[in-house]
């Protein structure tokens, strides 16, 4: 059986027909069976999609047609199933969400850096360093000097900056994030508060981790990817956490020898906030799953969200 192959995507651009063409890219997606997630805005796109290689071609194939997607972020990878349940190709306000208006990474960001100079800014003591993801991606792994925000989603970015940051303090600053969406808009941003120097990385940390050999490869931990997947390694295997069904949070292999993990019902992160209704019904979820399956009919179950 052939490998799915997983191409993530994302570009900044003007999308005054996004509703045509969100309509377009659905019927595409659909007749080629593909599946996963593609958020169209008017600022641009955003997705992570999985498919047989001649569908995720037609896919790339369409998208390259179009002239404002010249300079596409594209990257492919390769995986034994589908990592995905079902196809959402939806409208969104941001293709990232921060929730400040007139932030346009079209317009002007920060200084790309590549992967392979990337250690260098590490290695900078002028230099502040921060990780833009969210806490529970942090929490399985970064870069070890890098300062994390603590951010429960993406929108409690621009808050952090403006308690914690100084740009009479802080002048040199340098960012990255799973695949470099996001590090887009909070460059952005930083320069519109008046940081006069601002990096990002380059196709985020798995263009890191696919371009740095492994004796200069300074990535801790595991990746958190928005698929079934959930996390992938250094050598952008798949990882050990797996996802709790009921936050959401990458749970590791010592989270799951402890007696408040439940498949599809509870972890350690999220048990003392459950009552037991809560876990009732997941666990009744968890048994129709079953049922259906036992039957050889298809069940959804839990939804996937796309970051």
């Amino acid at each position: 059986m052939s490998a799915v192959v997983i191409a993530a995507l994302y570009k900044f651009t003007a999308l005054p027909d996004a509703p045509a063409l969100r309509d377009r890219l659905e019927q595409l997606c659909l007749a080629h069976g593909i599946k996963g997630t593609l958020l169209i805005a008017e600022e641009g796109i955003n997705g992570t999609v999985a498919g047989s290689a001649q569908a995720i071609a037609a896919l790339h194939d369409m998208l390259l047609a179009d002239p404002r997607f010249e300079g596409l972020e594209y990257k492919e990878s390769q995986h034994q199933d589908c990592p995905f349940l079902r196809l959402k190709v939806r409208l969104k306000q941001e293709i990232v969400t921060m929730g400040v208006a007139e932030v346009d990474p079209a317009s002007r960001n920060g200084t790309y850096v590549d992967a392979a100079t990337w250690n260098a800014l590490l290695d900078d003591p002028d230099t502040l360093v921060i990780d833009t993801r969210n806490d529970y991606e942090v929490a399985i792994g970064q870069f070890g000097n890098a300062i994390s925000p603590d951010t429960k989603h993406f929108r409690d970015f621009p808050e952090y900056v403006q308690r914690h940051l100084d740009p009479a303090k802080q002048p040199k600053i340098a960012m990255y994030c799973t695949g470099g969406i996001r590090c887009e808009k909070a460059s952005h941003y930083l320069l519109k508060q008046g940081f006069s120097e601002v990096y990002h990385l380059k196709g985020g940390i798995l263009q890191y981790l696919e371009d740095v050999a492994a004796e200069d490869n300074r990535w801790q931990g595991e990746c958190f990817v928005f698929d079934e997947r959930v996390s992938v390694d250094k050598d952008l295997n798949q990882g050990e956490h797996r996802l709790c069904r009921a936050c959401r949070q990458p749970v590791s292999a010592q989270d799951r020898l402890n007696p408040h993990y439940e498949e599809g019902v509870s972890c350690p992160h999220c048990y003392a906030q459950q009552s037991e209704a809560n876990r009732a019904r997941a666990r009744e979820r968890i048994r129709q799953v079953r049922l259906a399956k036992a039957r050889g009919e298809h069940h959804l179950g839990p939804r996937e969200d796309h970051g």
